[in-house]
């Protein structure tokens, strides 16, 4: 069973950076998606970035232009680089992952990191 840790969180100030890390135990390559989800209390679970096998990512509309997800195949390691950040994406960050031939969403989940934008 391949694990997913995230972190990378913490707190900033509006405006400002944070990357975040998911280090997973086996391979990347396996997925064939993973991505960010992101939930604060009161909201909808959201969407905020995916990265398939082969590089190609997506992002919601209210990340675009912010930030920027990557992957490094070698270190079996998802990023999340989140600039200009705002108060309202104070929220829990989860790395997710999909396996080839999963549907219906995402079959790994990594344990949440914590960011919070102060105002």
């Amino acid at each position: 069973q391949v694990q997913l840790v995230g972190s990378g969180g913490g707190l900033v100030q509006a405006g400002g950076s944070l990357r975040l890390s998911c280090a997973a135990s086996g391979s990347i390559f396996s997925f064939n998606l993973m991505g960010w989800h992101r939930q604060a209390p009161g909201k909808e679970r959201e969407l905020v970035a995916t990265i398939s096998r082969g590089g190609s990512t997506g992002y919601a509309d209210s990340v675009k232009g912010r930030f920027t997800i990557s992957k490094d195949n070698a270190k079996n390691t998802l990023y999340l680089q989140m600039n200009s950040l705002k108060p309202e994406e104070t929220a829990m960050y989860y790395c997710v992952a999909r396996s080839d031939g999963y549907v219906g969403g995402y079959d790994y989940w990594g344990q949440g990191t914590q960011v919070t934008v102060s105002s």
